[in-house]
């Protein structure tokens, strides 16, 4: 049997490669990327977050993360079909965090 390879039109979701994809629908196309959790951060707290799905949506969530105070770094982690997950490094208090995804017009799953 033959292998074959069909070429499904997909674009890469990943924060570091930027820009929204075709099928995005947010309608942005600027890039962004987020820095790394340092490891001598006070807490990390990992955050499911729906409706993420291109480098506009990261840019959103992680202005408003990053405008809390107690907030030291946030990366995102796109997921295809599965929320997103959303890393933030600090003391920035849990329902100060939830509040700056709903007002960047994004959903956290708990």
């Amino acid at each position: 049997m033959t292998e074959q390879r069909i070429d499904l039109g997909l674009t890469s979701t990943s924060t570091a490669g930027g820009g929204c994809g075709d099928g995005c629908g947010c309608g942005h196309g600027a890039a962004a990327s987020a820095p790394a959790v340092r490891a001598d951060a006070a807490t990390t707290d990992v955050i499911r977050v729906e409706g993420m799905t291109c480098a506009h949506c990261v840019r959103a969530v992680t202005e408003e993360l990053n405008a809390l105070d107690g907030v030291e770094v946030v990366d995102v982690e796109l997921r295809v079909g599965d929320a997103s997950l959303v890393r933030i490094a600090g003391t920035a208090d849990d329902d100060a965090l939830t509040a700056a995804i709903d007002e960047a017009g994004y959903t956290r799953v708990r």
